[in-house]
C-alpha cells in the first residue's frame, strides 16, 4: 500500500499499458482517475467504454476511481481531468501521462497528418496535463500547504534511440524526455518530481509491429512483455518512496530495469580561435575516435 490515499491521474488508461498502470495503483491504496478517449490504434473513432470498464474494475476490487473521456492533448480536456481529480476526491498527487497512439510510415511515404496528429497526442498530450497539474501544485505551495507530487512521463526507447518507420512517434517521444528534464528542474521548488519511463510491453500498438517479440510464451513461462510488469516501477516514481528521486529516465522490460544515460559531454577540443573548413575534419574524427559508439536504431 504505498501510494495509500494518493491521487493519482493515468493517461490512456483504457488499455495496455495505463490500465496496468490504474489497476496498480489502485492495488497499492491509490484512488483513480482514469483517462481515456477510447481511440483505435490509429487515434481514430472514440468511446466512453474503455474509461468507465477500467474504472469500474477498480470500483469491482473494492479501490476508488472515476473516469475521464477527455482530450489531454487539448488545453480544455486536460483542465477537465485535472478538475476531475480535485472536484472527486479532493486533491492531486501523482500525474502518469501515457496516452499515445501510432501512425507508422516512412519518411518519405509520411503525411503531414500522420506527422501532427502523432505528435500531438504525444507532446501536447503530456504537457497540457503537466502543465494544468503544475499549476495547480504551485498555487498550493504559494496558498502554503505541503505538496509532494510526483510525475510520470512515458518515453520509449524509439525517442532515445530512434527507430525505423517512426520517425512521428520517435521525434514526440524524444521531445518528452527533455521536457521530463525541463519539468525536474522548474517544478522542484514546488515540491514535485518528474521522471519518465522508457517501457516495452504488449499492447496494441506494439503486438502487430513486433508481433514475435512480443507474444506470450507458449511453455507458459514468464510472460516478460506482459504490460503489468512495467507497473510496479511506475507505482514506486509515484510514491513517497521515491522522494529524492527525480530527473531520471528508466527503461522497464519484464523483470528489468535500466538507468538510461542520455546525451552527456563527451570527448572535445578547444581550438581557442577560430576553426578553418580543412582543420575540422581530422579534428572531428580524432573525437569521434575517442567516443562511444552509439546503440543502433531499432529496425536499423
Amino acid at each position: 500500500m504505498i501510494c495509500e490515499d494518493r491521487v493519482v491521474i493515468v493517461t490512456g488508461a483504457g488499455r495496455g499499458l495505463g490500465r496496468a498502470h490504474a489497476l496498480e495503483f489502485a492495488c497499492q491504496g491509490a484512488k483513480v482517475v482514469v483517462n481515456d478517449l477510447g481511440v483505435e490504434r490509429d487515434g481514430t473513432g472514440g468511446s466512453r467504454q474503455a474509461a468507465e470498464d477500467v474504472a469500474a474494475e477498480i470500483r469491482a476490487l473494492g479501490g476508488e476511481a472515476v473516469a475521464v473521456v477527455s482530450d489531454i492533448a487539448a488545453d480544455r480536456g486536460a483542465a477537465e481531468v485535472v478538475r476531475a481529480a480535485l472536484d472527486a476526491f479532493g486533491r492531486l498527487d501523482v500525474l502518469v501521462n501515457n496516452a499515445g497512439f501510432l501512425r507508422d510510415r516512412m519518411l518519405v511515404n509520411m503525411t503531414e497528418d500522420d506527422w501532427d496528429s502523432v505528435v500531438r497526442v504525444h507532446l501536447a498530450g503530456h504537457f497540457l496535463p503537466l502543465r494544468h497539474a503544475a499549476a495547480h501544485w504551485r498555487s498550493e505551495k504559494k496558498a502554503g500547504r505541503s505538496v509532494a507530487a510526483s510525475v510520470v512521463n512515458t518515453t520509449s526507447g524509439a525517442g532515445l534511440l530512434g527507430s525505423v518507420g517512426q520517425a512521428n512517434y520517435a521525434a514526440a517521444k524524444a521531445g518528452i524526455a527533455a521536457l521530463t528534464l525541463v519539468a525536474a528542474a522548474e517544478l522542484a521548488s514546488y515540491g514535485v518530481r518528474a521522471n519518465a519511463i522508457a517501457p516495452a510491453a504488449r499492447t496494441r500498438m506494439t503486438e502487430r509491429l513486433f508481433a514475435e517479440t512480443m507474444a506470450a510464451p507458449e511453455d507458459g513461462g514468464f510472460d516478460r512483455m506482459d504490460p503489468a510488469h512495467v507497473s510496479p516501477l511506475v507505482v514506486w516514481l509515484g510514491s513517497a518512496d521515491s522522494a529524492d528521486v527525480t530527473g531520471g529516465v528508466f527503461e522497464a522490460v519484464g523483470g528489468r530495469i535500466t538507468v538510461m544515460e542520455g546525451y552527456r559531454h563527451g570527448p572535445t577540443v578547444d581550438r581557442g580561435t577560430r576553426w578553418t573548413p580543412a582543420d575540422i575534419a581530422p579534428a572531428v574524427r580524432a573525437l569521434l575516435d575517442g567516443a562511444q559508439a552509439p546503440e543502433p536504431v531499432y529496425g536499423g
